[in-house]
């Protein structure tokens, strides 16, 4: 019996190597999801290429709240034109201070660039650093979702047994989990299809290499009829992801060990079977 587990990649629009590098992933059988960052000046010229992948992965909106231009003006959360740090965000969405006309625009303008360059809706939406879950935020999201049938959602939520057994980033996993139970309220109230099981919570900073760190992470102790999400950051580095952002040496780990062999022979020694959503089928929510 296979375990079917969704293997996500995130951060697709941010650099040329990043596009670069999940493109001959998915192409390679190696991922079977990625989240685009639409705001970002390399989703545009990025999206013809992942077209051609279209039949491969699912490719969904990676909704982004932090360290970015936001695509129109937003004076009350971005008021230089740039977002914000995550923790000021999530300051201000725990203290009601989050405008929800403000947000809805954003991500309006968000999904409008994916489709603009896609050709169509995304298949999922989900957030960058996981701001789909903040309160203000998730009502955005939930509403845009019902607007698009057939369209999932990344829910990032695990059983603490689950997180504590496996030994990764516990206080980080249990943070983020515990920060998405209104969402998952929310869609559930709604029929929203979700994930049911969530993984790939690290600290980029550890010296553990992560051809050591995904085996934990792909370790399910629970039954096999789940929903099963994995997200991961692959990329090859290059000037622009430098200039952008602070992962370079743990996107660079990630792809080495996705592309290779030792990958290839762990997913086959666990029974694991890589899956779009639609693989889901007839499994639990």
């Amino acid at each position: 019996m296979t375990t079917p587990i969704l293997l996500c990649a995130d951060d697709y629009g941010l650099a040329p190597g990043v596009n670069a590098a999940i493109r001959e992933l998915i192409a390679a059988g190696r991922l079977t999801a990625t989240s685009v960052m639409s705001l970002c000046p390399f989703w545009v010229g990025g999206a013809a290429p992942l077209r051609e992948l279209a039949d491969r992965a699912d490719v969904g909106l990676h909704f982004t709240l932090t360290d970015q231009a936001p695509l129109g003006p937003m004076p009350r959360l971005a008021r230089d034109g740039r977002l914000p740090p995550l923790g000021r965000l999530m300051g201000m969405a725990y203290t009601g201070r989050l405008d929800p006309a403000e947000i809805r625009d954003e991500l309006a303008r968000q999904l409008d660039a994916f489709a603009a360059a896609w050709g169509g809706p995304p298949a999922y939406i989900d957030g960058h650093q996981h701001v789909h879950q903040l309160p203000t935020v998730r009502d955005a999201v939930a509403d845009a979702l019902s607007a698009l049938p057939g369209a999932y959602v990344r829910l990032c939520g695990e059983p603490a047994g689950a997180v504590l057994r496996r030994g990764v980033a516990v206080p980080k996993t249990l943070l983020i989990g515990a920060l998405g139970g209104g969402l998952a309220r929310l869609v559930r109230s709604r029929g929203i299809p979700a994930n049911s099981r969530f993984a790939g919570v690290y600290d980029f900073a550890t010296a553990t290499p992560f051809a050591e760190l995904l085996p934990r992470l792909l370790d399910a102790d629970g039954p096999p009829d789940e929903r099963r999400l994995v997200m991961v950051h692959p990329g090859i580095p290059d000037e622009e992801l430098r200039r952008v952002d602070s992962l370079i040496e743990p996107r660079r780990a990630e792809y080495d060990y996705l592309k290779g062999p030792a990958f290839a022979e762990l997913l086959e020694r666990r029974g694991i079977r890589l899956t779009r959503f639609a693989g889901f089928t007839n499994i639990r929510a």
